[in-house]
């Protein structure tokens, strides 16, 4: 039986179209100078997100911590949502590289949202030199552990005012931006705007085997640069990576099919008596009993998920069809008794 793999939008295998766009890149050594297929690749990118400037960097947690050290000295507070990426899934490096002090806010503007008067009332009053500082305000769109949650355009500039109003940097970690500019259908330079810096992941949602890029102005970007070779992040024939880079950008105006698979696999399993909520994008997070003994169920059946808290998640991606949720969908069926249906 061929497992049907929910896990993540990272489980995706590049294409054969990417693969070959791969095998036949122009390359240069990225350190000693600028590869030119990273290079185009930053431009497409940068254009997209309606930035000045792009970096290609290994990853996403990465490109978040740069964004992190542009904006923090030590010791400086930070401010983000409630179980964003960058408080509970980076291991602490916001605090130990970065030497940021977090801190959580509820989401009392929605899930995975703050409102713009909690950010106020966070960022608080300059005070005197022995007073704690806040300096930055990351952002997360999609959130990814309230359910693939989206911040709307409106949304996101009110939470921007109020931190520029407190004297606040703005980091928007925007791995899956990708997926909340299809939900809402606005252009990605829409959910960017105000910000200093932004992440997107190539990997989440769009096929490339690794990559994110960190935008923002160019004086930040050339700093950025130097802060990627600290870390271990400069590259040298990086064409590669960036071919399959450009490729995975091909799949952008498919991204609301895997909204709609998640929206079908949600829909089945409310059919089933499961209590699955309505997605707004391609993650879908299901309250049951026992999380970890549901995911146990699913992987013996061929389905394979992951706990979250007390859910588990579902994540479509381009990778399965829609034939796939349903498939899928009879594969679990038989244990909707033991998944609360």
């Amino acid at each position: 039986m061929r497992p049907i793999d929910l896990r993540s939008d990272t489980v995706t295998q590049p294409s054969p179209e990417m693969r070959a766009a791969m095998g036949s890149a122009e390359v240069g050594d990225d350190v000693l100078e600028r590869d030119p297929t990273l290079a185009r690749l930053e431009e497409r990118v940068a254009d997209l997100l309606g930035m000045e400037a792009a970096l290609w960097v290994p990853s996403g947690c990465m490109g978040n911590l740069i964004g992190l050290m542009l904006h923090l000295l030590r010791g400086d507070r930070f401010l983000a949502p409630a179980q964003a990426h960058v408080l509970g899934s980076e291991l602490g490096t916001g605090a130990w590289l970065a030497g940021g002090m977090p801190e959580a806010l509820a989401w009392e503007g929605g899930p995975g949202r703050p409102t713009p008067a909690q950010v106020t009332r966070a960022a608080g009053s300059p005070g005197p030199y022995y007073t704690l500082r806040t300096t930055l305000l990351c952002l997360e769109n999609t959130h990814n552990f309230a359910g693939g949650t989206v911040t709307s355009a409106a949304e996101h500039q009110a939470l921007v005012a109020a931190a520029k109003a407190a004297g606040l940097a703005v980091h928007l970690d925007g791995a899956r931006l990708w997926h909340a500019a299809a939900a809402l259908g606005a252009p990605l330079a829409a959910l960017t705007e105000g910000v200093d810096t932004v992440q997107v992941c190539l990997s989440k949602g769009l096929g490339a085997p690794m990559g994110s890029l960190l935008c923002g102005t160019k004086p930040a970007l050339a700093e950025a640069r130097r802060l990627r070779k600290m870390l271990g992040g400069g590259v040298r024939q990086g064409g590669v990576m960036g071919a399959a880079g450009l490729v995975a950008l091909d799949y952008l105006p498919r991204i609301a099919e895997d909204h709609a698979k998640t929206r079908r696999l949600a829909e089945g399993l409310r059919g089933f008596g499961i209590p699955a909520p309505q997605p707004e994008t391609n993650i879908l997070l299901v309250p049951v009993p026992d999380a970890r003994a549901a995911v146990g169920a699913l992987e013996a059946a061929g389905v394979r998920t992951l706990p979250v808290g007390p859910a588990i998640r579902f994540i479509a991606h381009r990778d399965l069809a829609m034939a796939d949720i349903e498939e899928a969908l009879r594969r679990i069926e038989p244990l909707a008794r033991h998944l609360g249906g």
